[in-house]
C-alpha cells in the first residue's frame, strides 16, 4: 500500500504539472521539492527505518513526520492541483476549502492536538509496542504521523491557499506549544522508555528526535519569521488611509 501511494503521488504530480496553461509555467523547484519529500517518506516507510530498532525508528519519524511534510508542503500540491483541474472542478475544490470541516481542521490547535497528541499516544502507551508487531496498525500509525506533519506543516508555513488561515501570532504561537510537546515527549521517553524498547536504545532514539526535531522546527521557526516579516513589510508599505470624518475647520 504505501509503494502503491508513493508511486501514485509521483505520477499524479509530473501529470499536472505538464498541462498546458495559458499561466507561466510551474517553477521546477517545487516538483524537485515534491519528489525529494516522497524519497523522504519513502525511505521511512519502506527502507532500513522501517526494519530496525528504536534508533532506526526514530530517524524515520523524524524523516516520515517532520521533513517529508515539510517538502511535500512547499511544493504546493493544492495550487497546483486548482491550476490543473478544469474550471467546475476547481471551484469544487475551492468551496470544500472554505467549508466548516476543512476550517476546523486547519485551525493552528486541531493540527497541534492532532500533531503532538498522536505522538504521545504512540510513545506514552503500549500503541508503539502493537504498532510494531501488527503490520496494520503500524501502517495506520505511519499515515497518521505523515499526515499529520503535513496538516501542522501546512498550517503554519504552507504556500497553498488556506481561507481561513490564523493569524501569525496564533500559528507562531502553536508552533511554540508543539516544539514544548514534543520535547517533553523526548525527555517522558528518555527517562522513561516504552513498552517493548531497552533503556539505552530508547535514550538513543529519545535524543536523536529530540535535536532532530529541533533542528527541523529550527526551519518552521525561519519560515514563519519570513512570512511575518513579509507580511509587515506589505502593512507598511501602503499609502496611510484617508480621514473619513469631517475636518475640525473648513479648509480656506
Amino acid at each position: 500500500m504505501p509503494a502503491l501511494l508513493l508511486l501514485a503521488g509521483a505520477c499524479g504530480y509530473p501529470a499536472l504539472v505538464c498541462l498546458p496553461r495559458r499561466r507561466r509555467p510551474w517553477p521546477w523547484w517545487r516538483t524537485a521539492t515534491w519528489f525529494a519529500g516522497l524519497g523522504a517518506a519513502g525511505w521511512a516507510v519502506l527502507g532500513p527505518p522501517a526494519r530496525g530498532g528504536f534508533v532506526a525508528h526514530s530517524a524515520g519519524h523524524l524523516l516520515l513526520g517532520m521533513l517529508a511534510p515539510l517538502l511535500v508542503c512547499a511544493a504546493a500540491p493544492v495550487t497546483l492541483l486548482l491550476r490543473g483541474l478544469p474550471a467546475g472542478g476547481a471551484r469544487r475544490v475551492s468551496r470544500l476549502l472554505r467549508g466548516a470541516p476543512a476550517t476546523a481542521l486547519t485551525h493552528p490547535v486541531t493540527a497541534v492536538l492532532l500533531n503532538a497528541g498522536g505522538l504521545w499516544l504512540l510513545y506514552a502507551t503500549p500503541l508503539y509496542r502493537v504498532a510494531v508487531t501488527d503490520p496494520t496498525v503500524g501502517l495506520l500509525a505511519h499515515a497518521h504521523v505523515f499526515a499529520a506533519g503535513c496538516l501542522l506543516t501546512a498550517v503554519l508555513v504552507g504556500p497553498d491557499p488556506m481561507p481561513h488561515r490564523a493569524a501569525l501570532p496564533v500559528r507562531a504561537a502553536a508552533l511554540v506549544a508543539f516544539m514544548a510537546a514534543h520535547g517533553i515527549l523526548m525527555k517522558v521517553l528518555y527517562a522513561h522508555p516504552t513498552a517493548g524498547v531497552p533503556a539505552g536504545e530508547a535514550q538513543r532514539g529519545a535524543a536523536l528526535m529530540y535535536y532532530g526535531g529541533d533542528a527541523l522546527d529550527l526551519v518552521l521557526l525561519v519560515l514563519l519569521g519570513l512570512r511575518w516579516y513579509r507580511a509587515a513589510g506589505r502593512t507598511l508599505s501602503r499609502p496611510p488611509a484617508a480621514p473619513t470624518g469631517s475636518p475640525a475647520w473648513p479648509p480656506r
